[in-house]
């Protein structure tokens, strides 16, 4: 029931940030000149030791920044905007391969033990709605060669994300 003029892509609409002035989202929805909804879709293909680190520490800032916004009304909106992120990761024997992890007196908790970036990408999608960092989160993964896509996870698939989104959007 939305019609196209309330639904904006790529960099058409920045929102209010509470550490930074404004953010452009990739999809943003509004209505009568309310947040309605904001996608954040990011993707990574290869370098995905450093990309990992860099990604994750993106994405909670970004979602920390909107809430926090949020809290301090500078959205304009009092029900609570839906808020999504969908990550499209490279299928390959790199993301799919287990990863050692560093020595440290300080051993990382036990999920990430003997995990490729896959696997680590699907907990950081878990984590984030667990945390109501997102409202949801999806995890696709592509192959370069085939252009085959799967979801990367059974708790992160696109069809849950976007049946969260749909759902959102229908009560509105």
């Amino acid at each position: 029931g939305f019609k196209k003029s309330e639904v904006f892509f790529d960099r058409e609409v920045p929102i209010p940030g509470y550490y930074r002035p404004q953010k452009f989202w990739d999809v943003v929805v509004m209505r009568d000149g309310k947040l309605i909804a904001a996608v954040e879709l990011k993707s990574q293909s290869g370098s995905f030791g450093n990309n990992f680190n860099n990604r994750t520490e993106e994405v909670i800032g970004v979602s920390r920044d909107f809430w926090i916004a949020y809290r301090e009304r500078a959205l304009g909106v009092s029900d609570a905007p839906w808020l999504g992120y969908f990550f499209f990761l490279e299928d390959s024997p790199a993301s799919d391969r287990v990863v050692s992890l560093a020595g440290s007196p300080l051993p990382p908790m036990a999920v990430f033990q003997n995990t490729s970036y896959l696997r680590r990408y699907e907990i950081l999608c878990e984590r984030l709605m667990l945390e109501r960092d997102y409202t949801a989160a999806a995890l696709v993964v592509s192959d370069k060669k085939t252009a085959s896509v799967r979801d990367g996870g059974v708790s992160v698939g696109a069809m849950k994300f976007f049946s969260s989104l749909y759902a959102h959007l229908a009560a509105r």
